[in-house]
């Protein structure tokens, strides 16, 4: 069971990222009567939920790896993912927040390419998630 655990959840992470980044985000502003703050305040709480569920991921899946795996390169394969995470954390999310506070203040806040990264970021995790999934899974089928 803990293999099945192990061996999925990079896949389900990836899903949940994708859907939520990739979909519910854009996808919101499009709504019919939901405002640029009311868009970023329902954009606040989701990322942050997703923050969260992504770094007990994270931590379950090193749990797993030390439960479960038999090879170090897997752990290897994921240390980009928690780094891209940690940025995202410590660094991306803080400032996106910022934007929102000023959005809710009735305040235009000035261009910058945090979203931009924020988004690169996610690329970056999902594809090394999809990577992790099917190496993982091929050794596992060996």
């Amino acid at each position: 069971m803990l293999k099945i655990l192990f061996l999925s959840l990079p896949l389900l992470w990836c899903g949940m990222v994708m859907s939520i980044s990739f979909m519910e985000a854009p996808l919101k502003f499009r709504a019919p009567g939901i405002t640029p703050a009311l868009g970023s305040g329902i954009g606040r709480l989701v990322f942050r939920t997703l923050n969260r569920i992504e770094c007990a991921a994270f931590v379950g899946w090193l749990l797993l790896f030390f439960s479960v795996a038999n090879d170090i390169s897997y752990l290897w394969m994921m240390l980009p993912v928690g780094i891209v995470l940690l940025l995202q954390t410590s660094w991306l999310l803080p400032l996106l927040d910022a934007r929102v506070t000023m959005v809710h203040q009735g305040k235009t806040p000035p261009r910058d390419l945090n979203h931009v990264y924020y988004i690169g970021g996610e690329v970056i995790k999902c594809a090394l998630l999809l990577v992790t999934a099917f190496t993982q899974l091929a050794g596992f089928i060996k």
